[in-house]
């Protein structure tokens, strides 16, 4: 399966955001998910094991639990096949911050020119 064939599942991308704070057990994983999208746990048994077998994902046992952590391998191939469209959009940000800074001094009023501070510095 390809990178983005896992990753562009909305449910295997929130396990992701969850696991990105550290590890947490599949069921920790499994309550919040079945909690948000209303899927069963095999469902979400289901999506773990496309994480863990495209390699997104590392399992450990703990006892009777399993703990699951991200692995960061595959998301760096995924930052570097986006690295060659990054300049696209970092050339519109570049534009827009310009942009920005320009409309902030063409919003600041002139300071006003009147006789009172010429008269406090006397």
């Amino acid at each position: 399966m390809h990178a983005f064939d896992v990753l562009g599942d909305p449910v295997r991308r929130r396990i992701l955001e969850l696991l990105a704070d550290g590890e947490r057990s599949a069921g920790d994983l499994g309550a919040v998910v079945q909690a948000e999208f209303g899927i069963s746990q095999p469902a979400v048994s289901q999506h773990l094991r496309v994480l863990r077998d495209n390699g997104f994902t590392t399992v450990r046992a703990a006892g009777t639990r399993r703990l699951y952590a991200v692995d960061v391998t595959p998301l760096r191939e995924v930052d570097e096949w986006i690295g060659r469209y990054r300049h696209f959009w970092a050339q519109r940000l570049d534009a827009l911050a310009t942009e920005l800074v320009r409309g902030r001094r063409e919003q600041r009023p002139e300071p006003q020119q009147n006789g009172t501070d010429a008269d406090h510095r006397r």
